[in-house]
């Protein structure tokens, strides 16, 4: 696998683990626990998918400033 094709499968496998965070924070509230770790857990996985979704974003546009779509792509 190429390098686009790993940071896709990250960027699916951390939205799954930031929606588990969210899931967490949202059941420690209903239970009136208010830990601060609770509220921050979810903050690693929503940062790399911050980067990780900036990159894939913006690959489109880099294929296009370096001379066009790839081969096999199609857009």
């Amino acid at each position: 696998m190429n390098w686009n094709t790993w940071l896709r499968q990250i960027h699916r496998w951390l939205s799954i683990a930031f929606t588990a965070a969210v899931f967490v924070n949202i059941a420690a509230m209903v239970q009136g626990e208010q830990a601060v770790w609770v509220g921050l857990l979810a903050l690693l996985p929503l940062v790399l998918l911050l980067l990780t979704g900036l990159y894939l974003f913006a690959l489109p546009y880099a294929a296009k400033w370096r001379g066009g779509l790839r081969t096999g792509e199609q857009g």
